[in-house]
C-alpha cells in the first residue's frame, strides 16, 4: 500500500487512562508512535472481515457437492515434489 497518497483525517477519542497508558507502553516496546499502533491494530481488526468475494467462495465450498477429499500424505508429496 502506498501511505503517500492516502489521505489521512485527525480525530479524537475518548480512552481510558489505563488503556491510553497501556497503548503508549506497547508502542514504546514495538518503537512506534502510538498514532502508527493504534492506527494497525485497527486495520488488522477491519482485516480479519472477509470481503463479498470471499464469503461468496466460502458459501459456494460449504454448499457444493463436487468436492474432493484431499489426503494429506499425497498433498506433502505433491509439495516436496516442487
Amino acid at each position: 500500500m502506498n501511505t503517500s497518497t492516502i489521505i489521512r483525517k485527525q480525530t479524537s477519542f475518548r480512552l481510558s487512562e489505563e488503556l491510553l497508558s497501556r497503548l503508549q507502553e506497547e508502542a514504546r516496546h514495538h518503537n512506534r508512535s502510538l498514532n502508527n499502533l493504534v492506527e494497525s491494530v485497527l486495520m488488522a481488526f477491519i482485516a480479519d472481515r472477509p470481503n463479498k468475494t470471499t464469503l461468496a467462495a466460502m458459501k459456494e465450498a460449504e454448499t457444493s457437492g463436487n468436492l474432493d477429499t484431499l489426503e494429506l500424505p499425497n498433498f506433502r508429496r505433491f509439495v516436496d515434489s516442487l
